[in-house]
Formats: structure tokens, C-alpha cells, sequence
């Protein structure tokens, strides 16, 4: 096996453009990447990623199982929740979903991001109108960061 070690990679037709084949694997430029997608569809490598993600038990503890740029998160009330960035996102205008498993398995539950922010998100989690603590809950955001 053989290894290369190198500072910089640069495309033999385009500086910005790695090519193996006659296939364009990966084009940068302007602090952007982007690799080959599905059929001939370039996909953005930076647009694609979560840039945060976190799943907790939100009865009591507060335990985190895993995460990715989370900071803390704070027990606002009973089925209620702030998760604080690490690093910030760039506006309010990104994407995020939040999941948590039924206390009660009742049909009238809502789990939802309440409040998008730069800095955090907001959780609400109720069953036929009353607010509980999930054991589980999963929230993931999408979007760039600032």
C-alpha cells in the first residue's frame, strides 16, 4: 500500500477541480465544495451536513446519549427545552426536526421546534394538551452556520 502526503491537491485541467477518470469528484471554490451527487447532479458537501444534532433523555437528568455542536441544554418546564449552540448558526432561517418518544402513546401528541434562533432551539412536547418529559428525544438542524 502505498501513501501519499501532501499540502495541497490541485486539479490537472482546473485548479479547483479534483477529477479521478474522466469523473469530477470534487470542485471547490469561494469556500464552497461540491462532489458528484446522484446521476450528474452536483451535491454541496457543506449544505448537505447536520450542523447540530442531539439526542437526550429529558426526564430529570437531562443526559446527553450523543451530539454535535451543542452546547447545553437547559429544562425550561415540563416538556419544554433549550438546546444551546457550540457555534452559532448564521440566521433563523434554517431547517431543524425534533422527534420524542410518547409518555402516554396518546393520539393528540405534538413535538415540535417551538422557537428558531441564532444561538438555540426551543422544544415542545405535549399529549392531549399537557406538556410532558420525554425518556428520548432526537433534534437535528440543518442550514449554515455563521
Amino acid at each position: 500500500m502505498s501513501t501519499v502526503i501532501l499540502d495541497t491537491i490541485t486539479g490537472k485541467s482546473t485548479a479547483t477541480t479534483v477529477t479521478i477518470g474522466s469523473t469530477p469528484v470534487v470542485s471547490a471554490s469561494a469556500n464552497s465544495m461540491t462532489i458528484r451527487g446522484e446521476g450528474s447532479n452536483q451535491t454541496s458537501i457543506q449544505q448537505g451536513l447536520a450542523k447540530m444534532w442531539v439526542h437526550f433523555n429529558g426526564s430529570g437528568s437531562q443526559g446527553v446519549g450523543d451530539s454535535f455542536n451543542h452546547a447545553s441544554i437547559t429544562d425550561d418546564a415540563t416538556g419544554r427545552y433549550t438546546i444551546d449552540f457550540t457555534t452559532n448558526m448564521g440566521n433563523t432561517g434554517y431547517s431543524g426536526g425534533y422527534d420524542a418518544k410518547a409518555v402516554n402513546n396518546n393520539s393528540g401528541e405534538a413535538t415540535y421546534i417551538q422557537t428558531y434562533a441564532t444561538d438555540s432551539v426551543s422544544l415542545k412536547h405535549y399529549e392531549n394538551g399537557t406538556n410532558y418529559d420525554s425518556q428520548e428525544n432526537a433534534v437535528t438542524v440543518h442550514g449554515d452556520l455563521a
